[in-house]
């Protein structure tokens, strides 16, 4: 039977998906800008930005046109070759940041394993291999392999695989004193995320990450910072860490790398990727010309002053609109983040709704995202417009004006 024969329904996910999602009740079919449609042709404005990643909204024109001009060009060759886009991507994002070298990948989780086992390589090559100690810190979320998982400061995604990878220290995120308290010679690097994402949108204040990048050099380790879902723009700088006058020693991007495209890179110095050899790490898939060249245009788009002044513009829309509906319904005891990374906290008598209002959301027409079992998240497109910003934010407070009518 041809695929496009085959009726698909939610319940559909049911039988034939792994059990590992909890997704909505309706099945999105097709998007534009910050508009989606189920497929029942029901319209929603996307405040969820399939988690940070479409940057630039579905379907943006000019990655369109690039998945069209590529696709007909050359999609995949491995890394036995290398190709013109992953050239031209590495060499503008170096341009753009601290970093001299970058390898490619697919995913946030591929890029954070890549950083953190090199990490460990260069202290083994250029120290010690007993120097291989990690810190990293509560709530943080760095992906789904059994290292990145490891490194996550979240058990409920790591117990119950077995051995975890061992010397991974976690102590409370914006607790300098905490990490002077476990950091030692033996210890590799620190690894953290400048705005907590799935921890609960927790930006890190800037005598911390001073902090840790003092501590790092005092110890000979390695700063690495997770921009997988803080980076391209959402903070309202290229990368977050900008905010913060300091350097990483390593950097992973993913999510809106790609505007929706899979995609991920790791950034890195010159030094600190002298101790890598042919064969030390791979991917077969990373790099490829397709993925790569979509990433080259949406950054290219994304860094531009006009997309970068924008962030902070939108989010004054976005806080405005929160707090006028604060003020009426007295349900949020703070709005944090950064950029359009934002996280609107439910006070304690409401915090076990978060679910609750996400689904009463998706039936009024929006779509946004929760960060815990307290928190409400935005991460929409940097270019959503000041219309759909409202006519999201009307349907937001419907939403909420019936939870808390329940």
């Amino acid at each position: 039977m041809a695929a496009e024969n085959i009726a698909v329904t939610r319940e559909t996910f049911d039988n034939v998906i792994l059990p590992v999602y909890a997704p909505a009740q309706f099945v999105p079919v097709k998007g534009k800008g910050s508009r989606v449609w189920d497929q029942q042709g029901k319209e929603y404005i996307d405040f969820s930005g399939g988690i940070a990643v479409t940057a630039l909204g579905h379907c943006h024109p000019a990655l369109v046109e690039t998945l069209k001009r590529q696709g007909e060009t050359l999609w995949h060759t491995s890394n036995v070759f290398t190709n013109e886009p992953a050239l031209r991507l590495a060499t503008k994002l170096i341009a753009a940041t601290f970093a001299d070298r970058v390898f490619f990948g697919n995913s946030g989780a591929e890029a954070n394993e890549a950083a953190f086992k090199l990490a460990r390589y260069y202290a083994c090559k250029k120290h010690s291999p007993f120097k291989s100690k990690i810190i990293a810190f509560h709530n943080a979320f760095h992906g789904r392999t059994l290292f990145t998982v490891s490194v996550g400061g979240q058990p409920k995604y790591s117990n119950g695989f077995g051995p975890k990878p061992a010397d991974i220290v976690h102590v409370p995120f914006n607790d300098l004193a905490a990490v002077k308290a476990v950091i030692d010679d033996h210890t590799c690097a620190i690894v953290v995320e400048p705005i907590q994402g799935e921890g609960g949108v927790m930006p890190a204040t800037p005598e911390f990450m001073q902090g840790l990048r003092a501590l790092c050099d005092e110890h000979n380790a390695l700063l690495v910072l997770d921009e997988v879902q803080s980076g391209m723009g959402r903070s309202g700088k290229l990368f977050s860490y900008e905010h913060y006058g300091i350097q990483p020693d390593i950097l992973t991007t993913a999510k809106a790398l790609g505007g929706g495209f899979p995609v991920s890179a790791m950034l890195t110095t010159h030094e600190i990727a002298s101790v890598m050899a042919p064969g030390v790490h791979g991917t077969t898939y990373g790099g490829n010309p397709l993925a790569c060249a979509i990433a080259e245009t949406a950054l290219d788009i994304i860094n531009t002053p006009a997309v970068l002044a924008g962030v902070e513009a939108r989010r004054q829309q976005f806080t405005d609109a929160l707090r006028a509906l604060d003020s009426e319904l007295d349900i949020f005891s703070e709005i944090r983040g950064k950029g359009l990374l934002m996280g609107a906290v439910l006070k304690p008598e409401h915090a076990s709704k978060a679910r609750d209002i996400l689904n009463a959301a998706a039936a009024e027409g929006v779509m946004i995202l929760t960060a815990g079992s307290d928190v409400i998240r935005f991460v929409p497109s940097l270019v959503i417009t000041p219309e759909e910003i409202d006519a999201g934010m009307t349907r937001f407070a419907a939403a909420l004006r019936r939870v808390i009518a329940a």
